[in-house]
């Protein structure tokens, strides 16, 4: 139990939650906690809060957090959340999408709520999307906004448990949840289309898993493999080659940034078990050895 406000700013503050400034902050009698934890990609944090105001201006924006989607599930308590020129009153049970790299109001009760952060990209949402996903109540008693209040609540509990990959894993569970949750309420998006999204976000969230491929992307999303291939019929890539690319794309990243892993482990990191044939790949696509990427890296201007 934390019972100093600066205390508190700095626990906010270490956690690496999108920063929030207090206006009308209770300083006697002071009670807060907070709980925060990770599952790969995904960030989760369970905080209890005392009444009061806080917000977020455009000063107070990071960049690191424009990439994030941040979805708020309150546990206990009244929020007053505004955002996007719209206004969420939020009880018990209930949700909002927030965007944490964009002004915030919000005006609590004795709150006890759990927060989320998916980066954006394993959404398959843009800022247009995110801005019109904000500011808006979603009721969390049914549907998949029930199962995802109920398995966040119990990651948090347990977040200290969880072996890597069974955390990757579970990580991957829960995009996919926020991920179906939220494509219902953009209705511009087909279902084939909120489908794709879906298993684009799932292969860059197992790209590492050496047995990923056309058949266990089919299995993981209950359709059949030739469902899946008429799915990715008008796109550029098929799911193979997609899967090729984006690991291509993160090996060549690790090459230059993890300088202290071997070739091989590099290659290995992101699911390519026979190296003669990552590197054959690397050069067909790149112009150059893997080794070479690494001696001579482009120069960015």
């Amino acid at each position: 139990m934390i019972t100093d406000v600066e205390e508190w700013t700095q626990h906010l503050s270490a956690a690496d939650l999108p920063p929030m400034l207090a206006r009308d902050a209770v300083t006697e009698d002071f009670r807060a906690r907070v709980v925060t934890g990770r599952l790969g990609a995904v960030r989760l944090a369970e905080l209890a809060t005392p009444g009061g105001e806080c917000f977020r201006d455009e000063e107070g924006v990071r960049e690191a957090d424009q990439g994030l989607c941040q979805i708020y599930l309150t546990r206990r308590g009244r929020t007053r959340l505004q955002q996007a020129g719209r206004v969420a009153e939020l009880g018990a049970g209930d949700l909002a999408v927030v965007d944490p790299a964009a002004p915030l109001e919000v005006v609590t009760t004795d709150t006890r709520y759990l927060t989320l952060l998916v980066p954006r990209h394993l959404l398959g949402l843009d800022s247009e999307d995110l801005s019109r996903l904000s500011g808006h109540r979603i009721d969390g008693s049914a549907g998949s906004g029930a199962l995802l209040t109920a398995l966040v609540r119990t990651a948090v509990r347990s977040i200290g448990t969880f072996a890597e990959e069974e955390a990757n894993r579970s990580g991957t569970a829960l995009t996919e949840l926020v991920s179906a949750l939220l494509s219902s309420r953009l209705p511009r998006l087909s279902p084939d289309e909120a489908l794709r999204g879906r298993i684009r976000a799932y292969i860059k969230a197992n790209l590492s898993a050496p047995g990923l491929d056309p058949r266990s992307v089919a299995a993981a999303h209950h359709i059949s493999v030739r469902r899946l291939h008429q799915l990715f019929r008008p796109e550029p890539l098929t799911v193979a080659a997609l899967i090729r690319h984006n690991r291509l794309e993160r090996c060549r990243t690790d090459l230059t940034g993890c300088r202290h892993l071997s070739v091989a482990a590099v290659a290995a990191r992101w699911g390519f078990t026979d190296g003669a044939h990552f590197s054959r790949l690397f050069r067909a696509t790149y112009g150059c050895t893997p080794t070479e990427h690494r001696q001579n890296p482009p120069t960015m201007h």
